[in-house]
């Protein structure tokens, strides 16, 4: 009894330590965030004061007002949005279509396809930048549009996310795809009854990978937009950041006002994000 209560102690002790532990590791990635956000609320002559305030004196909530007058959140917002939703949408569902293909279809090449496939990521994007923006620009005349952002996103998703979910399938039984072969059930049948329920995390995790690299790819949208009213939150906020300098408290509500949203798309899908993470590393 005694040899159980100081194991008990222990564990407690030592489960409170790693506790403490994460809360201190979880503060200094949030202190970044709180860094950005409490500069936000206060006036430039506090941002350069030493030593720095962790709190600002006044909360000037009028800065984001003042802001707005200037920063053009929701047009280039909408902007963004011209581009996320039909890319998240096809990406997420051809990568599955692709992934489904991988791990299932019986077809001549197809370990060199995957190999291929898999391979690609290994390409840096800023070799096949200028190839890609001569093919759109001067081969299919569509330049100063959304379309070189997101067409690519109708032909497999990327790279990664049919490796994703291609390990996802591939985790599931083929017992149940013959179970459903028996039946009577199509291939295409057993991808949407069977295959896509089981695989929703994943597809979760994909749509957020496609999701934050459109919101933060500020490469590739500077390249083909060149219209301000056609500007993304990428380049709206660089551009914004350009034209003030000095004014860090504007600034500051700007980047704010820029990463919410991903934030709030990051919350909502964080209990699938991390399911899916989990799960890519087991197999059956």
């Amino acid at each position: 009894m005694i040899v159980r209560k100081n194991s008990n102690k222990i564990e407690k002790i030592g489960n409170l330590i790693c506790f403490a532990f994460l809360i201190m590791i979880a503060a200094l990635v949030m202190l970044p965030i709180w860094w950005i956000f409490r500069s936000s609320l206060m006036t430039n002559a506090e941002l350069y004061a030493w030593p720095p305030a962790f709190l600002p004196n006044k909360w000037l909530f009028s800065n984001y007002k003042e802001t707005l007058e200037t920063f053009k959140f929701w047009l280039y917002f909408s902007n963004t949005m011209k581009i996320i939703v039909p890319s998240v949408v096809a990406g997420t569902f051809t990568a599955t279509l692709c992934g489904y293909a991988f791990a299932r279809l019986r077809f001549r090449g197809k370990k060199l396809l995957f190999s291929l496939c898999v391979g690609s990521m290994l390409l840096p994007n800023m070799v096949t930048l200028i190839p890609l923006y001569m093919m759109w620009t001067q081969g299919f005349g569509l330049g100063n549009t959304y379309w070189p952002l997101v067409l690519p996103y109708f032909c497999g998703g990327g790279a990664f996310n049919i490796f994703l979910i291609r390990q996802f399938i591939s985790s599931i039984p083929r017992e149940l795809d013959e179970a459903a072969t028996i039946d009577g059930a199509g291939r295409m049948q057993i991808l949407f009854q069977i295959i896509i329920p089981a695989i929703k995390p994943a597809m979760i995790v994909v749509a957020l990978f496609l999701f934050i690299t459109l919101w933060n790819d500020l490469l590739q949208q500077t390249v083909y937009i060149n219209s301000p009213d056609k500007f993304t939150i990428a380049i709206g906020l660089s551009m914004f950041k350009s034209g003030l300098k000095a004014d860090w408290a504007k600034i500051m509500c700007a980047t704010c006002l820029s990463f919410l949203p991903g934030v709030v798309i990051y919350l909502f899908g964080q209990k699938y994000f991390v399911e899916g993470i989990v799960m890519t590393g087991m197999k059956n």
